[in-house]
């Protein structure tokens, strides 16, 4: 076995540690919500979408990092480094998105604070 194929192996390795990720994610938060519906506790939907959120989130990670190592050390073409660029700049945008839905706030914002009371102003 060769550096390209040894390469080519662990990029396919990362695409199936990523999809993994989704599906395993993807059933455990469904049997969560499931779980969550069933002993009827509020806020359940929106617990379900964080984290099925967070899920595509690492999945997604996965799945880049398998492309960058096949383009970078596999064909690094202009090219598929192009096309690379190109799905970087989607799962950053999908990155982004997705973060904005979990916790309603920006990657760049701060968790909000709670307010002082008047224990912590004294």
């Amino acid at each position: 076995m060769d550096f390209s194929e040894a390469v080519e192996l662990a990029g396919k390795g990362m695409d199936t540690a990523g999809v993994v990720v989704l599906v395993i994610g993807a059933v455990v938060a469904a049997v969560r919500a499931a779980q969550s519906a069933r002993g009827q506790q509020p806020g359940t939907y929106r617990q379900f979408r964080q984290q099925l959120g967070r899920t595509i989130l690492l999945g997604l990670e996965l799945l880049v990092a398998a492309d960058i190592i096949r383009t970078v050390a596999v064909t690094p073409t202009l090219s598929s480094v192009l096309v690379l660029a190109l799905i970087v700049l989607i799962r950053t945008f999908l990155s982004f998105s997705l973060e904005l839905e979990i916790t309603g706030r920006w990657p760049w914002q701060k968790a909000p604070t709670d307010p002082p009371t008047s224990k912590t102003l004294s």
